[in-house]
């Protein structure tokens, strides 16, 4: 790959697909073809297989995908399933059709068996069963594992897949019925200071600007800022935010969960920068045939418990109040750190850790 080959990255404008965007720019590529979900919808194979036609893009980046938290990986199953495979299976297809030199497929870290050994290797991919609760986007994202490897195998393909951990920075997605752990964490200790604080400008500022429900419709920017305090208070609480005393100064924060399972935590622009590196330095042919593996894991090889999350997030926030925890809700797979020994052996390691990476996304969301 070099500077002038034209790039397409599917999902450049979400959280993965810009930090590619970015680190490619910074490393002087100048070519690419972009498009908006607007402008181009992925889980149509006709819009698809046109746009591939017409641009003729030579390397590809799939990071578009349908994401979410535990919560909505078990509520939007069927949505989950559908239009993953939609968009991966049409985009490789199309690429294969118009001869893209190289591809880089994106997965998931719950692809892995539910009770496979820790660290979690590649080589333990479909020795198991998936964790409920997401196992539909699981699947998805193997099927993608898959269809890459099987049309290198088939048609010599020079398409590659990665499983990064669980990601977070810029552009991460703060919508807390569809949200991550870490940008879930944030905004409700963030949210939860405002309120212990008194600052209801705060709180109303931060739901014209996110995503937020009340009454179950979604909140306009302008009926953000003219929600009086006791419909505050009713949002806040349907998130697990609520006031302990008449002057609010002392506020509970209720979690999902026990808070004792582990996950491990990669800063986006360390994964964007690893996706970069492996479409530069590794061809298909060394990851099916040399190494006989099937997909390449990203992350950082240590992980922490939410518990310990909540911790760092909430001393962060300056968040000062009482942090409960919902046994009742799922916690999901008891631990997902990943073994990155091979990608270690094939140059690259991550550079930001996570308290630093936690304050930088700090300062950008309070911004």
């Amino acid at each position: 790959m070099n500077q002038e080959h034209k790039i397409y990255i599917a999902g450049h404008l979400g959280m993965v697909g810009s930090a590619i965007h970015r680190n490619l720019k910074a490393k002087g590529y100048t070519n690419f073809v972009l498009r908006t979900l607007e402008e181009l919808d992925l889980t149509c194979q006709d819009a698809v297989n046109r746009f591939f036609a017409t641009e003729k893009p030579e390397y590809v980046f799939i990071a578009a995908a349908k994401v979410g938290g535990i919560i909505a990986n078990n509520t939007f199953r069927a949505q989950f399933i559908y239009e993953n495979l939609m968009i991966q299976n049409n985009i490789i297809h199309a690429a294969y059709n118009n001869g893209v030199q190289k591809l880089l497929f994106l997965g998931s870290s719950c692809i892995y068996p539910k009770d496979a050994p820790q660290p979690l290797k590649e080589e333990y991919l479909l020795t198991g069963l998936l964790e409920p609760t997401n196992e539909p986007y699981a699947i998805a994202k193997i099927a993608g594992i898959k269809m890459a490897e099987s049309y290198h195998r088939q048609y010599g393909c020079d398409y590659i897949s990665v499983m990064p951990t669980n990601l977070y920075g810029p552009n991460d997605n703060y919508d807390l019925d569809k949200s991550h752990v870490l940008p879930a964490l944030i905004r409700k200790f963030h949210l939860g200071r405002c309120l212990e604080t008194g600052n209801w400008d705060g709180i109303r500022k931060d739901f014209a600007t996110r995503p937020i429900a009340f009454k179950g419709q979604r909140l306009d920017e302008a009926s953000a800022y003219n929600l009086p305090q006791e419909d505050i208070l009713k949002v806040l609480a349907h998130y697990g935010i609520r006031p302990q005393a008449k002057e609010h100064s002392k506020v509970s924060i209720t979690l999902w969960g026990t808070g004792n399972v582990f996950r491990e935590f990669l800063h986006v622009e360390d994964m964007a920068d690893a996706c970069v590196f492996l479409m530069e330095h590794l061809p298909a042919e060394k990851l099916y045939g040399t190494l006989k593996q099937t997909h390449v894991n990203i992350g950082t090889g240590i992980d922490l418990t939410i518990r310990d999350l909540a911790c760092k997030v909430k001393e962060l926030t300056g968040f000062s109040g009482e942090v409960k925890w919902d046994t009742e809700k799922p916690d999901g797979m008891l631990k997902k750190q990943l073994d990155v020994s091979l990608l270690k052996s094939l140059g690259w390691q991550p550079v930001l850790g996570l308290d630093e990476g936690l304050r930088q996304v700090y300062k950008g969301f309070s911004k």
